[in-house]
């Protein structure tokens, strides 16, 4: 039983060990066996299968009146289940692409007020909002521009700063 303990224990570790050394071991086996497990030697997966295997060994050992044999075949399954469940986990992770991430361009249009009075001549900075979050951009105006005002973004001059015009009411 102290061997499945051993085994379900080192699969736990693997799988803290898995958050650090994210993606080590494909990187390791992807240009030797390139791509044909394609996820199956990731490191969750395999910390699944070995704490399966481990724990429910043990308890197949500890509870019933069977061998090792019988106990390593009940985890070995189960383990088998727990790293298939663990890599459809992984692949549905990594394929939830639902939410696009703004550029630069969708700024255009964009409503804002002003945090820094913006001068003739040089940068203030207004707040906008970017995918519902407030944001502060580094604004350029052709006339000035006062604290508090409300703007229009009219052009991205940069990923952290626009050009914007007074809104006129």
């Amino acid at each position: 039983m102290g061997l499945f303990l051993g085994l379900g224990i080192a699969g736990i570790v693997l799988l803290a060990a898995s958050l650090v050394l994210d993606g080590a071991l494909e990187g390791f086996f992807d240009g030797a066996l390139d791509g044909l497990f394609d996820g199956w030697l990731s490191l969750p997966v395999i910390a699944g299968f070995v704490s399966m295997l481990g724990f429910t060994g043990a308890i197949v050992l500890g509870s019933t009146g069977l061998g090792a044999g019988p106990a390593t075949a009940a985890g070995a399954l189960t383990g088998i289940g727990a790293g298939w469940l663990t890599w459809r986990l992984s692949r549905s992770l990594m394929r939830d692409r639902s939410a696009v991430a703004p550029r630069s361009d969708d700024l255009i249009g964009t409503a804002g007020s002003v945090v820094t009075a913006i001068p003739a001549d040089g940068y203030g900075e207004v707040l906008l909002r970017v995918a519902g979050q407030p944001v502060k951009f580094a604004a350029k105006a052709d006339d000035p521009v006062q604290r508090g005002a409300e703007v229009w973004v009219e052009e991205a001059l940069s990923p952290s700063s626009v050009r914007v015009r007074l809104v006129e009411r």
